[in-house]
């Protein structure tokens, strides 16, 4: 019992200290080295805070900056992303153009020839950008990959499977460009 008689002895003493200090009896801090102490810390801290802000200003311009150097990074991309695809195809333009130009005096077999010619740099030239040519003849018909304009009878192929290829299918890097059009075999 003497523990509980003491604990509300000392919640009076704690009220009773409370009660003895009031407003009018705390006495004014004269300016003096704690105060002094204060002042210097408060200075310092408003020093940080101000070394905190230019740093975050700083920050906040270099992430806009990056920001801006990568929207303009991503339209520059987008704008010459076909630059040596293109460079390549003038190749192409110009070899059709010379067989153009000498179409006027030349025979059959070097037209032929060079037709042949150009498509074999367009072929390279595919090929060195990830386009591949499908051609579908004999195949089991894949909707996927084929698109049907026709069925029609076939002794060449099983029914089902594509009897005639109308137009190639290309794709690039295993991304499918066109569907090839074909003919399927009828049963």
């Amino acid at each position: 019992m003497n523990g509980q008689s003491e604990q509300p002895e000392q919640e009076i003493d704690d009220q009773s200290v409370v009660e003895e200090v009031s407003d009018a009896e705390i006495e004014e801090v004269e300016p003096g080295d704690d105060t002094n102490e204060v002042v210097s810390e408060l200075e310092e801290a408003l020093a940080k805070a101000g070394e905190n802000w230019d740093r975050y200003l700083r920050t906040a311009a270099e992430l806009e900056n990056v920001r801006k150097r990568a929207t303009r990074d991503v339209e520059n991309a987008h704008r010459f992303a076909l630059e040596r695809f293109s460079r390549e195809l003038l190749a192409v333009r110009d070899s059709l153009e010379m067989g153009l130009a000498a179409a006027d005096n030349a025979s059959v077999e070097s037209l032929l020839e060079g037709s042949e010619a150009t498509l074999k740099i367009l072929s390279v030239t595919m090929q060195q950008f990830g386009i591949e040519e499908h051609d579908p003849a004999g195949e089991p018909f894949d909707p996927e990959f084929h698109e049907a304009i026709s069925m029609q009878p076939s002794d060449d192929v099983e029914p089902g499977s594509v009897a005639i290829v109308v137009q190639k299918g290309y794709s690039l890097n295993g991304r499918l460009l066109r569907p090839a059009m074909v003919i399927v075999a009828a049963e």
